[in-house]
């Protein structure tokens, strides 16, 4: 029974880190439900026998990343949808896994900012705005290239945290 809640919720954390993905690619935007689910779920991923000292220490990445990410949102240097995200990535985490999360996503952001400044990238970007009909001013049209850095965190979500679950 313990098993199969634990296996419930990492179900639901695939399905939702998806969606934030598909989300933030479709209109720049990551759903505050999907985040909430995220947290929602995660007491459901200590049935695998997390002690409580261990559901502390997660509790204290996820509090600790969405702090350095207010204030990084704070002065315009990420979204607050992806603050959100990471902070419930982190939750999930918790200490053994939250610098390889960190750095995963970078590099994965890194070389998705890196495939929207290619001109194939900047297709797709420019085919999204329109299909949105978003339309960004004349001076940031050419200076500026939204990132749905949602991608990254969850691609690097699903690659960090997934695998130790099933060992």
């Amino acid at each position: 029974m313990m098993a199969a809640l634990h296996y419930l919720a990492l179900g639901g954390f695939v399905v939702l880190m998806a969606a934030a993905a598909f989300e933030d690619f479709r209109r720049f935007t990551i759903p505050n439900w999907l985040t909430l689910g995220l947290c929602v779920l995660w007491p459901l991923s200590l049935f695998a026998g997390t002690t409580v000292s261990g559901a502390v220490g997660d509790l204290a990445c996820g509090l600790i990343v969405f702090a350095v990410g207010a204030l990084l949102f704070a002065r315009g240097y990420i979204g607050g949808g992806d603050v959100k995200l990471l902070a419930a990535a982190a939750l999930w985490a918790g200490p053994a896994l939250l610098p390889s999360l960190l750095i995963v996503t970078g590099l994965l952001g890194g070389v998705l900012a890196l495939i929207l400044l290619s001109p194939v990238g900047a297709l797709l970007v420019s085919g999204t705005r329109a299909q949105l009909g978003f339309t960004a001013g004349p001076e940031t049209a050419a200076t500026s290239t939204p990132v749905a850095y949602g991608i990254a965190i969850a691609a690097a979500s699903l690659i960090v945290i997934l695998p130790p679950q099933f060992s």
